[in-house]
């Protein structure tokens, strides 16, 4: 994954590098590191953003239906 296109997602994901670190469990500075001297995003960064999101999109979806079935 390039690096632009990883602060991009972070970005359009409502995160920002300390975050993505602390989820992650990613040294900051490594993370910092992303991007600077062609020093490369890692290659698991992609399959997790796709599966942090999914997850994310998963747990938005449980709170709608479980909001619905406890109205009554």
């Amino acid at each position: 994954m390039d690096y632009d296109v990883f602060k991009e997602a972070l970005k359009d994901n409502g995160l920002t590098l300390k975050a993505f670190s602390e989820l992650s469990g990613v040294q900051y500075k490594t993370c910092s590191r992303w991007g600077k001297n062609n020093y490369p995003v890692g290659d698991w960064v992609e399959s997790w953003l796709a599966l942090y999101i999914e997850n994310r999109e998963y747990m938005m979806l449980k709170r709608f239906l479980k909001d619905i079935v406890c109205k009554d």
